[in-house]
């Protein structure tokens, strides 16, 4: 698997694809959280982080589809999926190493949003200012809708050759997770709007994001991870049937 991860990662390195995806998300998240003056912390008086944690989802959306459409859809279409099912590994090698490179290159990403952490602490009056808890949980809820968007990516991208499909696939299917549950939820009221809500990743999402890391939010979506994986490892097996 470790073999598999390394050169996936070397190979989003070593194309445009990854300073691609960490140049645009710095980049739109650095106009919302200092250039926009409707969500900019300079403008809104409060040192949080808040926009940033609001609009890196809907980025991660965009951007973690365009890293995944390639994993198995371009082997597919080069004719290169058999010669590396071929090999001595399962297929949850592949799997695994396909997945952990997209995740890493997601999560490289976010890297440098620390300096955002920072310059919002220094700036904050007195000094320190910010809720370093909830700064923390947000980046954890980060990182969990990080590796279920990439998980759905890999879905999408291993039942098609087309990367385009691929892409749009896993956007629809990542919004639907995210924002899907929370929108049919607003058409009810009390107990049924509660656990509709539940089913989508922005509830958990927001609550992880409070600083309160709660057993059932990470079971939420380690659940998801899993699950979408073994269904992706599912649809490679399908190629025996």
């Amino acid at each position: 698997m470790y073999a598999i991860l390394r050169k996936e990662f070397n190979s989003f390195l070593n194309s445009p694809v990854a300073y691609v995806v960490i140049g645009v998300f710095l980049v739109a998240t650095g106009l919302f959280v200092w250039v926009f003056p409707d969500s900019s912390v300079l403008e809104y008086g409060f040192a949080d982080l808040q926009t940033l944690f609001n609009m890196a989802p809907w980025i991660f959306l965009f951007l973690i589809p365009a890293i995944t459409m390639r994993t198995f859809a371009e082997e597919k279409k080069a004719g290169t999926i058999e010669l590396l099912l071929t090999r001595p590994l399962t297929d949850g090698q592949i799997l695994g190493g396909k997945y952990l490179a997209c995740l890493l290159l997601a999560l490289l990403a976010l890297l440098p949003t620390l300096l955002y952490y920072y310059s919002v602490y220094k700036l904050g009056n007195p000094e320190g200012n910010i809720d370093s808890a909830a700064t923390v949980g947000s980046y954890i809820g980060l990182a969990l809708l990080a590796a279920v968007f990439a998980a759905i990516g890999l879905f999408a991208s291993a039942i098609t050759r087309d990367q385009i499909i691929a892409f749009l696939v896993a956007v629809v299917g990542c919004f639907l997770v995210y924002s899907g549950f929370d929108s049919l939820a607003s058409v009810f009221d009390g107990a049924p709007a509660y656990y509709i809500g539940q089913l989508g990743i922005a509830a958990h999402y927001r609550d992880i994001s409070k600083g309160l890391i709660d057993s059932r939010d990470l079971t939420y979506f380690l659940s998801l991870i899993i699950g979408l994986l073994l269904a992706t490892k599912l649809v490679l097996q399908s190629r025996n049937w």
